[in-house]
C-alpha cells in the first residue's frame, strides 16, 4: 500500500489508549491463566491465599488477588477490575499505577492483620479499593473531572456497599471493607499529585487567545499624535 507524503499514520489517541489498556489487559490475562491452570490440572491454589496472622499466609498478600474459587467468582471480579484499573490509568496517569499497587498491598496487609482465620482469595478487595479511590479522589481534589468520575462510580457501584456487611458466608467481607479503607487512604495520599489536565492555566495562557484578535497594537490609541497636538496648540 502506498501513502501520500502528506498522510501521517501516527495517531496519538490510539497510541495513548494502547498504553492505557496494556497493563489492565496483562493483569486480567494473568488472573485468567491462573484459573485455567487450576481447572485443567485440578490443582487447588487457595492455599496460596492470605491466611491471617500466619507467616505462610504472607505470600497471599501478593498472590491472593490472582486466585479465584470458580468461574462465577472470576467473572464477578474480572469486569470491574478491568474497567476500574483502565479508568484509574486513563484519568490519573501520574498517580495511577502507584495508587493501584498501594491499594493492592495495603488491602492484603490489612486482611492478613485483621481478617478471620480462613484463606482469603480473589481480587474483590482491590476492586473495592479502586472504587473508593476514584470516589474519594473527587472529594479530596474537587475538580470537574474527579467529581464526574466519583458520580459515575457511585451510580455504577453503589450496590457494593452491601459487600462490607459482616457475617456473610463464603464472602470475605473483610477484604471488601479493608480494600475500601485502603482506597480512601490512597486517595488522600495521592491528593497532591496534580495531573496534566488538572494544572491551573496561567494568566498568560488565558490572555493569549484574546491577544490574537487585535490587528493593531493594543496601546496604539494611547500614543500622542504629534500633528493633532500641533493643531490644538496653534488654534487655542
Amino acid at each position: 500500500m502506498m501513502h501520500s507524503p502528506h498522510t501521517s499514520t501516527h495517531n496519538p489517541t490510539t497510541i495513548q489508549w494502547q498504553r492505557v489498556l496494556r497493563g489492565p489487559t496483562v493483569l486480567l490475562a494473568i488472573i485468567w491463566l491462573i484459573h485455567l491452570f487450576q481447572v485443567i490440572t485440578g490443582i487447588e491454589l487457595s492455599a496460596f491465599g492470605i491466611y491471617p496472622r500466619d507467616i505462610s499466609g504472607l505470600r497471599g498478600i501478593a498472590l491472593a488477588p490472582l486466585i479465584h474459587a470458580d468461574f462465577q467468582h472470576l467473572f464477578s471480579n474480572s469486569v470491574p477490575l478491568f474497567l476500574l484499573t483502565t479508568t484509574l490509568i486513563a484519568f490519573y496517569p501520574k498517580a495511577g499505577w502507584g495508587a493501584f499497587w498501594l491499594i493492592y498491598l495495603l488491602t492484603g496487609m490489612g486482611v492478613w492483620l485483621f481478617a478471620r482465620s480462613v484463606y482469603h482469595i480473589g481480587a474483590s478487595g482491590v476492586v473495592y479499593g479502586l472504587v473508593a479511590f476514584i470516589f474519594w479522589s473527587g472529594v479530596f481534589r474537587r475538580n470537574f473531572k474527579t467529581i464526574v468520575l466519583a458520580l459515575a462510580v457511585t451510580l455504577l457501584y453503589s450496590g457494593y456497599i452491601v459487600g462490607i456487611l459482616p457475617n456473610q458466608e463464603g464472602i470475605s467481607w473483610e477484604s471488601h471493607l479493608l480494600g475500601g479503607i485502603s482506597g480512601i487512604f490512597t486517595a488522600w495520599w495521592y491528593r497532591a499529585v496534580v495531573e496534566e489536565d488538572e494544572q491551573p492555566k496561567s494568566k498568560l495562557d488565558e490572555d493569549a487567545p484574546a491577544q490574537k484578535r487585535y490587528f493593531l497594537p493594543r496601546d496604539v490609541f494611547d500614543k500622542p499624535d504629534e500633528s493633532t497636538d500641533s493643531w490644538y496648540s496653534n488654534h487655542s
